[in-house]
């Protein structure tokens, strides 16, 4: 909708990136090192693993959960640390997310450390008490520290006889027992830990800023000592995380980790001056190239302007239509770029497939939100973020994710919701960033079926949610449930019984009519719920294309063992049986009366929810009708894939192509579906092409009429 703007967005690109590197070429040379991984299980290939370290969903396991287990993870490139020609030191700051879980260990250990040492840091040897750094034999030996200095920082869950007598947080250098520590508020539950790691140069500050929990409510913790990491450490050194079990024994788990450092190093002052002259030269060509730049984007933006003035009737447009309805407060875009540090980088918590997410912290709310960035390049983005605010800003429940307000300034779309410190449900029961207890699965899934209760039969109007996924489910200090991200959800009232809409939805959570009914109904929301539900109770995703093909989908795994008699088998393995039986045979029967193929006979979420708090019991499940798992799913990818391709950017169609290799059967379908699949996307570049143009000449008309529909 905003076609006009991305010519000069580009020349602003340009300029900028041509102007940077003229100045590079008369500041001092900086050695830096950076990087920020989200989902450090993925990105095995950048780490050099020792131990017992594991990649798994997303994550890191770090120990195994057994006595004597061991792990370290470092970096595969060497930090340098500081600059032996100029003495300058670096700065740096590192956050990352871990957790240690005792699980039924009453007495559990050690613990888990970031740490920087000599290159040639070798090995711990067997002994929980060193948390992987080093072990005792090994600090006894004659000259050792000389040899292989480190500073540490540890988080240490283990009380040794030199060690405090409670969980801390300590600064070790060269030694596992230090003077440097406090103490550490932990839970040893699935809830995990923020911590972020600084060193400033100037003062040789080493500080620890870290959450703990006191009275089950999370809060945030600090410790600093005075370290000249220069005295102590080579000018080069490796940096990662070692972690270690004893006697006793817990799990530790690293889901993600970014590293920022800064080191200025004078260039040399003796260079000759051939290369003052390639310098004043290339600078020279460089300014050409700039004047021509600034002309071309001078005549450009002249013609553009009307397009310019086009995106600003727009935007005032969208402001009249919100003011037309109950609607949470329009925040400033600068109020927001200085919440979120300018949208930076390590602010960052998240991608989704319309916008970024990040984190800032609101002084005028004073508590920390979500601010959801929607990209303004799909009519999809924009129609999702209309939605939103005019939706979901007017609902009101205790396990809805609260929109606190909205923003439409400089081409962005922004929306600001309460923050959920643990994330999302499918991060707890598919990525390994905790292990949830049963009493907190069951709360979860009758939180959502309350949920879902007030938006389908509680509020003024019926809201269709449409894209009800564990990913959508948010979970909050306490593991409440908070159901979010509104952008597909539709109106209708209460008397009717479906609405006529497009494919809207995730592959694995659609039901089986969506191919033959193409209308939006309670049905469809409730048939999402039972799916989720089912991965509460089983631990698994609705499609797992790695499985055996009778258990690729979870839906009709579980039917099979349900017609068995034996729903009990479906239970998430990682509880290790220990659950209520009868709550997770009643949570499976509700998740599996949920999906019946005949959607005239799933429950409403009224009935659902009653059966959850065993105030009626389960009917009898009549058998499901037959069909083929594997063509409906191939039809709902080959609708989703042509809706993708007429109304997203192309990058979103790569979110349904893994799930598309388990419907092929033959060689016959893959060559017909590849065929298919060529065409929507060349058919989607040549509309995409052509809504381009026709945006540069008649932008507004089609925005405003956009904004209508």
């Amino acid at each position: 909708m905003a076609a006009s703007c991305y010519c000069k967005k580009s020349y602003v690109h340009a300029f900028f990136h041509v102007t940077l590197t003229l100045l590079l070429l008369v500041t001092p040379h900086a050695a830096s090192l950076e990087f920020n991984y989200q989902q450090v299980g993925y990105t095995v290939n950048d780490f050099n693993f020792s131990g017992d370290v594991k990649a798994q969903e997303g994550i890191l396991q770090l120990t195994i959960p057994k006595p004597d287990s061991y792990g370290r993870v470092v970096y595969n490139k060497l930090l340098h640390l500081w600059d032996k020609t100029s003495g300058k030191v670096a700065d740096f700051t590192t956050q990352f997310y871990f957790t240690i879980n005792a699980g039924n260990e009453t007495n559990p250990g050690d613990g888990i450390t970031f740490f920087l040492a000599d290159p040639k840091f070798p090995d711990s040897e067997i002994d929980g008490s060193g948390i992987g750094l080093a072990s005792r034999t090994q600090l006894r030996t004659k000259n050792y520290a000389k040899d292989y200095p480190f500073v540490a920082v540890e988080f240490d869950t283990m009380a040794n006889d030199w060690d405090p007598k409670y969980d801390h947080v300590g600064i070790d250098v060269n030694a596992i027992n230090t003077t440097h520590t406090t103490e550490w508020y932990t839970s040893m539950d699935e809830r995990g830990y923020d911590a972020e790691i600084t060193f400033e140069s100037a003062s040789n500050r080493l500080s620890a800023t870290f959450t703990g929990y006191k009275n089950n409510s999370k809060f945030e913790q600090t410790l600093f000592a005075v370290v000249n990491l220069s005295d102590i450490l080579p000018e080069w050194v490796e940096f990662g995380f070692s972690s270690a079990t004893g006697y006793t024994y817990e799990e530790h788990t690293l889901s993600s980790w970014s590293f920022n450092s800064s080191l200025e190093i004078e260039q040399d002052k003796g260079g000759s001056k051939r290369g003052l002259v390639i310098g004043l030269s290339f600078g020279l060509g460089v300014g050409v190239l700039i004047a021509l730049l600034g002309v071309a984007f001078l005549v450009r933006w002249m013609l553009r302007t009307r397009g310019i003035e086009d995106v600003s009737l727009f935007d005032h447009a969208m402001d009249n239509d919100f003011e037309k309805v109950s609607v949470p407060k329009k925040f400033s875009h600068e109020e927001l770029a200085r919440a979120t540090n300018n949208f930076a980088t390590e602010n960052k918590i998240g991608q989704g497939g319309f916008g970024a997410v990040y984190r800032g912290f609101i002084r005028e709310l004073n508590t920390y939100v979500a601010i959801k960035k929607v990209s303004r390049g799909s009519r999809q983005g924009v129609k999702e973020y209309m939605s939103e605010v005019k939706i979901f800003g007017q609902l009101r429940h205790k396990n809805l994710v609260q929109l606190f307000g909205w923003c439409h300034q400089h081409e962005d779309l922004l929306l600001i919701y309460e923050f959920m410190e643990n994330g999302s449900l499918d991060s707890y029961l598919f990525k390994g960033k905790g292990l949830l207890t049963w009493k907190v699965r069951y709360n979860i899934a009758r939180g959502l079926a309350s949920a879902l209760l007030y938006l389908h039969e509680e509020w003024e109007e019926c809201v269709l949610h449409r894209d009800i996924k564990s990913s959508n489910v948010m979970l909050d200090s306490n593991f409440n449930t908070k159901l979010g991200d509104f952008g597909l959800a539709r109106l209708m009232d209460h008397g009717t019984e479906s609405k006529t809409t497009g494919l809207a939805g995730t592959i694995g959570y659609l039901p089986p009519e969506a191919t033959t009914r193409g209308k939006a109904s309670r049905e469809s929301d409730v048939f999402s719920f039972g799916v989720v539900a089912l991965e509460i109770a089983c631990g698994r995703k609705a499609i797992e294309s790695n499985m055996k093909e009778e258990e690729i989908y979870l839906v009709d795994w579980v039917w099979k063992l349900h017609g068995m008699g034996d729903v009990l088998k479906a239970s998430d393995p990682s509880l290790y049986g220990h659950f209520d039986e009868k709550e997770m045979e009643i949570l499976v029967k509700v998740g599996l009366w949920c999906t019946h193929t005949d959607y005239l006979l799933r429950p409403t979420m009224r009935q659902a929810v009653q059966v959850l708090s065993f105030e009626v019991a389960v009917p009898t499940l009549t058998p499901r009708v037959p069909f083929f798992a594997t063509l409906w799913t191939l039809s709902l990818l080959l609708l989703q894939i042509t809706n993708l391709s007429l109304h997203s950017p192309p990058q979103l169609l790569n979110s349904v192509l893994p799930e598309l290799h388990i419907c092929i059967l033959t060689k016959f379908h893959i060559y017909f579906y590849c065929l298919f699949f060529c065409m929507c996307h060349i058919l989607s570049l040549a509309f995409q092409y052509f809504l381009v143009n026709l945006f540069s000449s008649y932008n507004f008309k089609l925005k405003t009429r956009f904004a209508n529909s």
